[in-house]
């Protein structure tokens, strides 16, 4: 005869969700273009600068699961993809347009690049973002209360 278990059995699935490796990536490419436009910046005072101290700080509500950082994020994502949809209609402005071809430095590797395949690449890189930003797996990162504070634990 065998004696059955009246114990309850335990899941481990409701532990920590786990950061989703689609938001490091994001984060690390915001970290990443973040302290190189800190160090193009001739000082701290310019709106560039400021742009990339506010992305970093972003950055730390996201590692601190804040609401207010998922919210921060997908709007960030959406400003970003409309500055990029409309970068085309910015750029053929007749008191702006620029005269010559683009040329993109690669280090040693030099070429001329149609500017509708670079609008192309920065739309579908703000596509990227807005997906991830609004993905459910990094929804279930941010904890659930609503908390518009950012520096609170």
């Amino acid at each position: 005869m065998t004696q059955e278990s009246t114990q309850p059995v335990t899941t481990t699935d409701a532990a920590k969700p786990s950061i989703p490796k689609r938001l490091i990536a994001l984060m690390l490419v915001y970290v990443i273009t973040s302290v190189g436009g800190l160090i193009a910046a001739q000082s701290m005072s310019e709106l560039s600068a400021m742009l990339c101290l506010l992305t970093l700080m972003l950055v730390l509500g996201i590692v601190g699961r804040q609401k207010a950082a998922l919210y921060l994020l997908r709007v960030y994502c959406l400003l970003q993809l409309m500055l990029y949809s409309m970068l085309p209609i910015v750029m053929y402005d007749p008191d702006n347009l620029d005269a010559g071809p683009t040329t993109v430095d690669f280090g040693v590797f030099q070429t001329v690049v149609p500017d509708w395949i670079l609008y192309s690449v920065l739309i579908a890189v703000g596509m990227l973002q807005v997906w991830i930003s609004f993905n459910t797996k990094v929804k279930a990162w941010f904890k659930s209360r609503i908390n518009f504070n950012i520096i609170s634990g």
